[in-house]
C-alpha cells in the first residue's frame, strides 16, 4: 500500500487538502467547503474524501496509509479577530496592572481622530497586581509576596476565569518569581490555562511582552479544544502518525506545543503558502518574489528575496502587538467574499466584511444578497458563470447580477462597468499592501516576479502586476492549495530568544558566546522533545542590533563558528549593511549595539519532492476545452475567449492572452498583452508581451 504525505489548510472559505505519494511522487488535491462552527469537522472530511479518492483500498481506515499529517488553521486569528477567546485573567508586578490598556501611547492611525483601540482583552478588575521587582540587573529588589499571590489566584477562581497571564517586570531576566506564581496558581486552579512571560516571550520591552503573554493566555482555551476535537476525528479515520500543526514562522511543531503556545500560529495559515512558494521558486527559477495568496476572506503578501522570506520577532497581528518569530507577511482584507457596498460619500467600496463560507457570495444560492468579489468575477464571465470546483459546485450568474444591478442603481453605472469596478477596487487595495511590504522599505516590485496562489490569487494576479508595472508572475500547479502542499515542504522549527544589551564589540565575547551557549541548551531539549536525529538537527544564530538611541532593531545573521572578536566585527558590518538597505543610510561612528540574541532551530523531515516533466513542444491547442464570451476592460465589451484546461496543459507550451485557464482549485486569467508559457515544473509563467 502507498504511504501518503497529507497538508491540510483549513480557510474560512475552502478547506484544502493536498496529498504526496512518497513512492511515485504523484501529486494530489482535493477541496472541500470548511465549517466554521466546527473546523476540525471540515478537516476530518476533506481527509476522509481525499484519501478514499486515491487510496481506496485503505477501506475503512482511509488514514491508515498517511506516514505525515501537516495542518495550518486560522483557529487562533479567527478567535482573535472575532473577540472568542476565554475569560482571562492577569497577574502583574505592584503599579503595572493598567499597562496592558496604557501601551504605548501611540494611535495606530495618526491623522485618524476616530480610530478606536481594539478592546483590552482583559478587564481592569481581572488585571491583579502583587508585590515582587527584580531589578534588570537580575538583583532581587522586593521578594515575592506569595500571600498575596495566592489571594490574587482565589480571587480569579471565584470570577469564574479560565485562563491566567502571568508577566512581571524583568521576568525574562530571572523568572523564578514567574515561576513559583505559576506553581500557586496551578494548585488553586487547577483546571486554569495558565500562561507565563518567561516562556512564551523571554525578551524586553515590557507592553509588547505582556501584550503577547495575555493572548496566549485569551486563546490558549480555545486552541486547546479545537486540537481535543480533531485529534479524535483524526484517530477515527485509522491515523496513528503523530499530527503537526503550522506555527507563524513556516515550521511545524506538534499538537501539545501548538496548544500551549497558541500565540505562535496567529498566522499559522499564511506561512505555509510562503514555505511553498520558496521551494517552488527555487525550482522554477525565480528567487526573487512577491507572494501574492489571495482567499475567500483576506490576501496575504510577502517578499521573498535571494529565495527567503525575511523573520520579524514582533508585529501588530489585528491590532494587538506581538513579540513572536514570525514570517513578514502583510495581510488586508481583500478576497474573494469580499462584500461591496457603496459608502456614506457615495463611493463604491470593497471588503473588509466578507460573506465567508456561508452563506458566501450570492451566486452560491446561500441566501446572501451583498454581491461580493466572486460575485463580480462570474458576472464579468472570468469565473465560470454555471459551476466551480471542476464542477462540484453549482453557481447562479443570474443571482449575481441581480446582486449587482442594485450597486449599480446607487452609483449610477452598468452592471457590467459596477462589475469592473470592483475588480478595480480590489486590486487597488492589494497593490496597497505589496507597496507596504516593498517600496515602503527599499524595494522596487517590478525587480520581483509576482507569483499567485490562493483561490483566488491567479484570478487577480495579471491586474495586480500591471497595476505594479510587474513584468511577469508565477503561477504554480496547484496555486488553490499551495498553503496545503507548503506543509509538506516545511521542516519542523522552533525559535529561542535572549535580550542581552550589550555593545558590538571585543568586550561582548564572552557574554554574546554564553548567551548562545544557554539557547543552544534549550534547543537541544526541544531537539528531544520533538524526537530529531542527531543527523537532523540545524542551527541559525541571529542577533538583534541597533544604533545606540535607536528604538527599533535589524536582525543580523551570525557567522558560523566560534564565537570571536572578529565575529563581531563581521555582525557590525552586516547591521551596517542591512541598515543602509532598509533606511539608505550609514551613520558612522555611531555606537553599534546587540540587543537580543536569537537561534533558530530545525528539525529536518522528509519533504514532498516535486520533480521534472518532459518538453512537450509550443502547441497548446489540445487543452482546448471552448470558449466563452469574457468581459476585458481593455475592449470595454465581451471578448471571445478560449478555455484552456490547465489538466490538459504540458510543459513548453505556449499560448497568448486573452486565455482563461481551468482547474478544480483555481482560475487563472490571461488579459491581452500577456502571453503564456508552461515550465518543466508545470507551473504556468505569464509574461507581458514585449
Amino acid at each position: 500500500m502507498a504511504r501518503w504525505r497529507v497538508g491540510v489548510d483549513s480557510g474560512g472559505t475552502f478547506t484544502d487538502v493536498c496529498l504526496f505519494d512518497e513512492e511515485e511522487g504523484r501529486v494530489e488535491v482535493w477541496k472541500v467547503s470548511s465549517t466554521p462552527d466546527d473546523p476540525s469537522r471540515g478537516i476530518a472530511q476533506g481527509v476522509e474524501e481525499g484519501m478514499r479518492r486515491v487510496a481506496p483500498e485503505a477501506g475503512e481506515q482511509p488514514g491508515a496509509p498517511v506516514a505525515y499529517f501537516g495542518h495550518g488553521t486560522t483557529v487562533a486569528t479567527n478567535a482573535l479577530i472575532q473577540h472568542r477567546g476565554v475569560r482571562t485573567g492577569l497577574v502583574t508586578t505592584d503599579g503595572f496592572r493598567d499597562l496592558l490598556e496604557i501601551g504605548r501611547q501611540k494611535r495606530p492611525d495618526l491623522y485618524d481622530m476616530q480610530a478606536d483601540k481594539p478592546p483590552t482583552l482583559v478587564p481592569r478588575d481581572l488585571r491583579l497586581e502583587v508585590p515582587e521587582r527584580v531589578r534588570h540587573t537580575g538583583e532581587i529588589d522586593t521578594p515575592l509576596d506569595e500571600d498575596r499571590m495566592r489571594a490574587a489566584a482565589r480571587a480569579l477562581r471565584e470570577a469564574g476565569v479560565k485562563a491566567v497571564a502571568v508577566s512581571f517586570l524583568y521576568g525574562f531576566v530571572r523568572p523564578e518569581h514567574e515561576q513559583r506564581a505559576v506553581a500557586i496558581l496551578r494548585e488553586e486552579m487547577p483546571e486554569a490555562f495558565i500562561s507565563a512571560g518567561h516562556k512564551i516571550a523571554p525578551e524586553f520591552r515590557e507592553f509588547e511582552r505582556l501584550s503577547t503573554v495575555v493572548l496566549n493566555a485569551y486563546l490558549g482555551p480555545v486552541m486547546r479544544r479545537y486540537i481535543e476535537r480533531l485529534t479524535p476525528r483524526l484517530q477515527s479515520l485509522g491515523m496513528t502518525v503523530a499530527p503537526h500543526l503550522t506555527q507563524s514562522n513556516g515550521g511545524v511543531i506538534g499538537f501539545s506545543t501548538a496548544a500551549d503556545m497558541p500565540v505562535r500560529t496567529v498566522l499559522s495559515g499564511p506561512s505555509t503558502g510562503v514555505v511553498g512558494a520558496q521551494a517552488i521558486g527555487a525550482l522554477a527559477g525565480f528567487e526573487d518574489l512577491i507572494t501574492f495568496d489571495m482567499g475567500g476572506t483576506s490576501t496575504d503578501v510577502a517578499l521573498l528575496q535571494g529565495g527567503q522570506c525575511k523573520l520579524t520577532s514582533e508585529a501588530v497581528v489585528h491590532g494587538y502587538p506581538i513579540k513572536a518569530p514570525m514570517l513578514d507577511i502583510h495581510t488586508v482584507g481583500a478576497g474573494g467574499g469580499s462584500i461591496a457596498h457603496v459608502d456614506a460619500g457615495g463611493l463604491l467600496k470593497v471588503g473588509p466584511r466578507s460573506c465567508g463560507a456561508d452563506p458566501g457570495p450570492v451566486c452560491y444560492d446561500r441566501g446572501n444578497t451583498e454581491p461580493a468579489t466572486t460575485d463580480a468575477n462570474v458576472v464579468l464571465q472570468t469565473l465560470n458563470p454555471t459551476h466551480l470546483l471542476g464542477g462540484r459546485m453549482a453557481v447562479r450568474q443570474d443571482l449575481a447580477k441581480t446582486a449587482i444591478g442594485q450597486l449599480a442603481e446607487k452609483l449610477g453605472l452598468g452592471v457590467m462597468e459596477t462589475a469592473q469596478g470592483i475588480l478595480s477596487v480590489v486590486t487597488a487595495n492589494m497593490a496597497r499592501a505589496i507597496r507596504v511590504i516593498s517600496v515602503q522599505r527599499g524595494h522596487d516590485p517590478r525587480d520581483y516576479t509576482l507569483m499567485a496562489f490562493g483561490g483566488a490569487g491567479p484570478l487577480h494576479a495579471a491586474r495586480l502586476a500591471k497595476e505594479l508595472e510587474m513584468k511577469r508572475v508565477l503561477v504554480p500547479r496547484n496555486p488553490g492549495i499551495l498553503c496545503a502542499m507548503g506543509l509538506l515542504l516545511t521542516d519542523l522549527r522552533a525559535d529561542f530568544a535572549a535580550t542581552k544589551l550589550l555593545t558590538a564589540d571585543a568586550a561582548a565575547v564572552p557574554e554574546v558566546a554564553a548567551g548562545f551557549a544557554q539557547l543552544g541548551q534549550r534547543a537541544a531539549e526541544w531537539f528531544g522533545h520533538e524526537g530529531i536525529a542527531p543527523k537532523a538537527r540545524r542551527l541559525t544564530r541571529t542577533a538583534d542590533m541597533r544604533y545606540q538611541g535607536q528604538n527599533y532593531e535589524l536582525a543580523v545573521p551570525l557567522p558560523e563558528g566560534e564565537i570571536t572578536g572578529e565575529t563581531l566585527r563581521t555582525l557590525t558590518e552586516g547591521f551596517a549593511e542591512a541598515h543602509r538597505q532598509r533606511y539608505g543610510f550609514v551613520a558612522e561612528g555611531e555606537t553599534v549595539q546587540i540587543v537580543t540574541l536569537r537561534l533558530e532551530a530545525t528539525g529536518l523531515v522528509r519533504k514532498a519532492e516535486l520533480k521534472a516533466y518532459p518538453e512537450a513542444g509550443p502547441d497548446a491547442a489540445g487543452a482546448i476545452t471552448g470558449q466563452r464570451p469574457v468581459w476585458f476592460p481593455e475592449a470595454g465589451d465581451f471578448v471571445p475567449t478560449p478555455i484552456y484546461s490547465r489538466d490538459a496543459l504540458q510543459p513548453g507550451n505556449r499560448f497568448a492572452g486573452p486565455a482563461i485557464v481551468e482547474q478544480m482549485d483555481t482560475t487563472t486569467v490571461v488579459p491581452p498583452g500577456m502571453n503564456a508559457r508552461v515550465d518543466a515544473y508545470l507551473n504556468l509563467i505569464l509574461e507581458v508581451t514585449a
